[in-house]
């Protein structure tokens, strides 16, 4: 992938960032089928971000939340696109959200990011996480390294579903709830005080990006059995979510968050 086309995709993700928060003044939220919100930005971007990749590198997958596009197996990279990760704070004006694109290679491991969040910066105004295939991460266009102290869970990130599924009986720490799943699980490695993360059934969309960042620091991103996730023919073809929790922080940190935190038999 060359480095032209990435330099380009970053400012077209960057230019949907800023797009977005300037008409979330102003959107008007409608409903799925399913009952999550979405609104015409969503659309918009979606279609912005893949007219774009199409256009570039035509043999590639692209795997959006908005849009249904054929899967080609012997594509050299998939691009998973959540045009707006947490569509109903957006709606509502929140800043806690984010355009969300990840990158995997042939054999689905992911392998790149780009992610806005203009609303939602460490200490300033804007977020924006650049990690090319092979590369350093960018912040902001900044190499970024995270905090090291981040094996014992002392804060947690999560899914505003966590209270009515989870067991906190022997975590005795702070819960974080921003409504992004992608931010969510980015915290663990962008937040210097936040040790952990977890969501409950996501959607490839909602974790690719993030999994490739927690994975350039040799972060985990595991199932509530202790399975590392990987990117199957039922998240990427069929659609699916994972059915259930995902978990994210070191390897030693995931261990210590499961032990803290249990999520209710259902």
């Amino acid at each position: 992938m060359k480095n032209e086309f990435l330099d380009l995709l970053a400012e077209e993700v960057v230019r949907c960032g800023t797009y977005a928060k300037e008409r979330q003044g102003s959107v008007l939220r409608s409903f799925k089928s399913d009952g999550t919100v979405i609104t015409e930005v969503d659309t918009t971007i979606s279609e912005r971000l893949t007219a774009f990749i199409k256009a570039h590198l035509p043999l590639a997958n692209i795997v959006s939340e908005e849009a249904i596009d054929p899967f080609d197996e012997e594509a050299p990279y998939t691009f998973v696109i959540d045009p707006i990760d947490g569509t109903d704070g957006y709606s509502q004006g929140l800043p806690t959200w984010a355009v969300a694109l990840g990158i995997l290679d042939k054999k689905r491991n992911p392998v790149g990011a780009m992610i806005s969040a203009p609303r939602m910066g460490i200490g300033v105004d804007n977020l924006f996480i650049r990690l090319d295939p092979g590369k350093e991460l960018l912040i902001n266009g900044k190499p970024f390294f995270p905090n090291p102290h981040k094996d014992v869970i002392h804060q947690v990130a999560m899914a505003s579903s966590g209270h009515r599924l989870c067991d906190f009986t022997n975590f005795h720490g702070k819960i974080r709830v921003f409504g992004s799943a992608i931010l969510h699980l980015l915290a663990p490695v962008i937040y210097p005080e936040i040790q952990g993360a977890m969501n409950s059934s996501v959607y490839v969309w909602d974790f690719c990006a993030a999994h490739a960042v927690l994975c350039h620091f040799d972060y985990r991103l595991l199932y509530e059995d202790g399975r590392p996730v990987t990117y199957t023919d039922r998240l990427l073809k069929e659609r699916k979510n994972t059915g259930e929790f995902i978990f994210a922080g070191t390897i030693n940190g995931v261990v210590d968050l499961q032990h803290k935190i249990k999520v209710v038999p259902r």
